[in-house]
């Protein structure tokens, strides 16, 4: 990745008493579609809110499109839009006005902050329901009321904090689609904040994985994807001796699972070797499990990790 990073962390940590909720990351992540990706409480959220001194770091340092994360506050936040988790509105404001007064809190003049507003909320496809008061919206338009006001003030790169919770499937898509167009449409960095693989795996080009508090990967998702441990579970109705033997004389690891399932380790990205092996001694599978690729290895990795004990 060649462009200059738009966040770069060094063993940035965060202690809240006793518990430290982020411990030592350091990442430097270039402009895109990211997706950062944990169970919940793995620290995400504390992660945003220490880059945008929502929260004062423990230790460690911070850079937020280049510039100082603690000392150059007011300019990076200029140029960074969010959308916290929890609802954020002020109650009795309508739609308009809130967004409105969100631009003129980034320092647009009041008729360019309207003009600004009106379009945001065209863009998130809010209609006559801008004028109604926020405290009557559904949880959908209070979403996409979060998302205009994110970005009223054009940023440089937005940070949305489980921006999909408490959608039902249509709106889902719909605020994942409108997320996706930020980057692809117009250049806006994203870093989409989630505890569901199926939403970050759709719509980003770079993955970061945590598990309390630390990073477990960041990678690319087209490096994940491809990444895979050359394994899988053959489901037979019988003769699991047959195929041990095969695998035997190919030198592969076969390990007859509690299931009955037999795991064959091949060594092969693909399933070909497997499928000429189970045709060379006449066995036919009743199903072929491949084993998961990178990123859902390291999602599995990271529920795991964090319902361990401490």
């Amino acid at each position: 990745m060649s462009a200059q990073p738009v966040i770069e962390t060094q063993a940035l940590s965060k202690v809240f008493g006793n518990q430290k909720a982020l411990d030592a990351v350091s990442v430097a992540v270039a402009p895109g579609a990211i997706g950062l990706l944990g169970p919940n409480g793995a620290g995400k959220t504390t992660f945003i809110k220490c880059l945008l001194q929502l929260q004062p770091i423990t230790s460690g340092s911070a850079k937020l499109l280049g510039r100082e994360v603690g000392a150059e506050g007011r300019e990076i936040r200029k140029r960074v839009g969010y959308t916290p988790e929890l609802d954020c509105h002020i109650p009795g404001m309508a739609g308009c006005e809130y967004v409105t007064y969100c631009a003129q809190l980034c320092g647009l003049p009041f008729q360019a902050a309207r003009q600004r507003a009106h379009e945001m909320l065209d863009y998130v496809g809010m209609g006559q329901e801008r004028y109604r008061k926020i405290d009557t919206y559904s949880t959908g338009m209070k979403q996409r009321l979060k998302l205009a006001q994110a970005i009223v003030h054009d940023p440089e790169i937005v940070f949305l904090d489980e921006p999909a919770n408490g959608l039902d499937p249509k709106g889902q898509a719909q605020i994942l689609e409108l997320v996706q167009n930020l980057w692809r449409a117009y250049g806006i960095t994203v870093v989409l904040s989630s505890h569901m693989l199926a939403d970050v795996e759709q719509i980003c080009e770079q993955i970061i994985i945590i598990a309390r508090g630390r990073v477990l990967v960041h990678d690319s998702l087209a490096n994940l994807k491809a990444r895979r441990r050359g394994s899988a579970e053959v489901v037979v109705a019988g003769r699991h001796e047959d195929l041990q033997a095969a695998c035997a004389r190919r030198q592969w690891p076969c390990e007859l699972l509690p299931s009955g399932h037999l795991k064959v380790a091949h060594g092969s990205p693909s399933l070909n070797p497997l499928l000429s092996l189970l045709d060379e001694i006449h066995l036919a599978p009743l199903e072929i499990i491949p084993s998961p690729n990178a990123l859902e290895e390291a999602f599995i990795q990271a529920l795991e990790i964090s319902h361990a004990a401490p």
